[in-house]
C-alpha cells in the first residue's frame, strides 16, 4: 500500500511540474537601490492606482520605517489608509479586518510592507477582496482562487521569505492552531520594492534567521524534482551570495553592501522555491509554528540540516554541487562534499547563535504535528526522499532537547 502511496504522490507530482508550465513566471517589475522606497509613489501613480491600503505592522510603524514612503505619498498625491494589526504569524481575523478597511475606504492597491507577516497578510487580504465568495479556510491548498488580486506592491524589510516574488501565504488559524498554506499564482505580486536601506535596522537575530529562511528556500528547491533551469539558476545564485553575505549582514548590520546582496539573494531564492516548491523543512516548520508560536526563519534554520541528513544519498549529488558553489568544499566524492555542506550549514547557525535544538516540543503534541505535516507535504513536495509518518516523527524527536 505505502509504494502505490509513493508513486501516486510522484505521478502528482509530475503532472504538477508540467502544469506549471502554463503560468507566467516572469520576474516582478522591481524599484530596487539605496532609498528606491521614494520612487514607490510616483510608480504606483503611473499604474493608475490613486488609493492604496498600507498593510504592515505595528512595530514598524513604532520605529516609523514608513515614514519617508508617507511622506511621498501625500507628495505624489496617493492617498492611503493603514492597516498595522498583522501578528508574527498573520491570523484569519487579520486578514478580514485588513479586507474590510480596504473596502470601506475604497482602495484601488494594496502595498505590504514588512517581513513575511505583513506580505502574506496582503496577499490573503488582496485575495479575499477580489475573491470575496472564498473564505480564508476554502483558500487553503493550491488554485484556489478565481479572480486575480487587486495591484499588489510588495515592499520587503527583511532579507528572507522571498514573498515579493511567491505564490504562496501562510495564515493561522486561532482556533486549530494549523498554518494553512494558500498556493496560487494569482498571489503573486506584479511590483517590488528592493531597498536595502529598509533593511539596516534589523536585529542580528532577525538577520540571521530570516537570512537562513532564505537560503532554506533555495535548498529545498533546489534538492527537488520539480527543478527547471531558471529555479537551478535563481538557486544557486541564492546561495553563493547568502553564504558570502549573511555572516557580514549579521555582524555589522549597517552594511548596506551585504544588505543589498541578502535582499536580492532573499529575492533569487524566492524566484527559485515559486515554482520548484519546498519540502519537508517548511512542512515541520509551518507547523511547529502553529503549534507554539516559533518564528518561521528560526524554524527553518534550525530544521534544514536534520532534513538534509535525513534524506541522505538521495540528495547527495545536488548538496556536493551547492558545496562547490557556494565554495565550502571542491573536491573529494558527493557524499563528502554534500555532508560538508551540512556541517556549514550548522557552523553558520552557530556562528550566528542560531539554537540547534527546541525545548517548546510536547510530547502528546507530536502525533497530531506528524499528521499536519505530511498532509501539507504529501504529494504536493517534489522532495528527494518520502517521508512515511514514523520517518518524520524520527526527525522531530531529533529536534527536541
Amino acid at each position: 500500500m505505502w509504494q502505490l502511496k509513493k508513486a501516486f504522490f510522484r505521478a502528482y507530482q509530475s503532472v504538477f511540474k508540467i502544469a506549471m508550465f502554463a503560468f507566467d513566471w516572469s520576474e516582478p517589475e522591481t524599484l530596487e537601490g539605496p532609498g528606491a522606497i521614494r520612487k514607490l509613489p510616483e510608480f504606483i501613480k503611473s499604474k493608475g492606482v490613486n488609493k492604496v491600503l498600507v498593510v504592515t505592522d505595528k512595530g514598524l510603524m513604532g520605529i516609523h520605517l514608513l515614514d519617508s514612503l508617507f511622506e511621498e505619498m501625500t507628495k505624489a498625491g496617493v492617498e492611503y489608509v493603514v492597516y498595522d494589526g498583522t501578528e508574527p504569524n498573520p491570523s484569519i481575523e487579520n486578514i478580514e479586518d485588513a479586507r474590510q478597511l480596504y473596502v470601506d475606504n475604497n482602495c484601488e492597491g494594496l502595498i505590504a510592507f514588512g517581513g513575511g507577516s505583513p506580505m502574506d497578510c496582503a496577499k490573503a487580504a488582496g485575495a479575499r477582496v477580489s475573491n470575496p465568495r472564498i473564505p480564508v479556510r476554502k483558500m487553503r491548498g493550491v488554485l484556489k482562487l478565481v479572480h486575480k488580486l487587486p495591484p499588489l506592491f510588495a515592499v520587503p524589510t527583511t532579507a528572507g521569505t522571498g514573498s515579493e516574488v511567491t505564490l504562496a501565504a501562510v495564515v493561522s488559524d486561532r482556533k486549530t492552531h494549523e498554518k494553512n498554506a494558500i498556493n496560487d499564482p494569482r498571489l503573486r505580486p506584479k511590483y517590488a520594492v528592493l531597498d536595502p536601506e529598509l533593511t539596516t535596522g534589523l536585529p542580528p537575530h532577525i538577520t540571521s534567521t530570516t537570512g537562513m529562511d532564505a537560503l532554506t528556500h533555495a535548498v529545498e528547491a533546489y534538492i527537488g524534482r520539480s527543478n527547471v533551469k531558471s529555479t537551478e539558476m535563481y538557486a544557486e545564485k541564492a546561495t553563493k551570495m547568502i553564504f558570502e553575505s549573511l555572516e557580514t549582514a549579521y555582524t555589522d548590520g549597517k552594511n548596506v553592501e551585504a544588505r543589498e546582496t541578502m535582499l536580492k539573494a532573499s529575492y533569487y531564492a524566492g524566484m527559485a522555491f515559486t515554482r520548484a516548491y519546498v519540502g519537508y523543512v517548511h512542512a515541520i516548520a509551518h507547523n511547529l509554528g502553529g503549534f507554539y508560536g516559533i518564528p518561521h526563519g528560526l524554524a527553518n534554520a534550525v530544521i534544514l540540516p536534520y532534513v538534509l541528513e535525513y534524506y541522505g544519498e538521495t540528495a547527495h549529488a545536488r548538496l556536493a554541487k551547492l558545496a562547490v558553489i557556494a565554495g565550502v568544499k571542491t573536491d573529494g566524492t558527493d557524499k563528502e562534499k554534500a555532508e560538508a555542506f551540512i556541517e556549514a550549514i550548522k557552523q553558520m547557525n552557530k556562528n550566528m547563535n542560531i539554537q540547534d535544538k527546541f525545548d517548546c516540543i510536547k510530547e502528546e503534541d507530536i502525533p497530531t504535528i506528524v499528521k499536519r505535516a505530511l498532509k501539507e507535504g504529501n504529494p504536493l513536495y517534489p522532495v528527494p526522499k518520502i517521508m512515511d509518518a514514523a520517518d518524520c516523527e524520527a526527525v522531530i524527536r531529533r529536534l527536541m532537547k
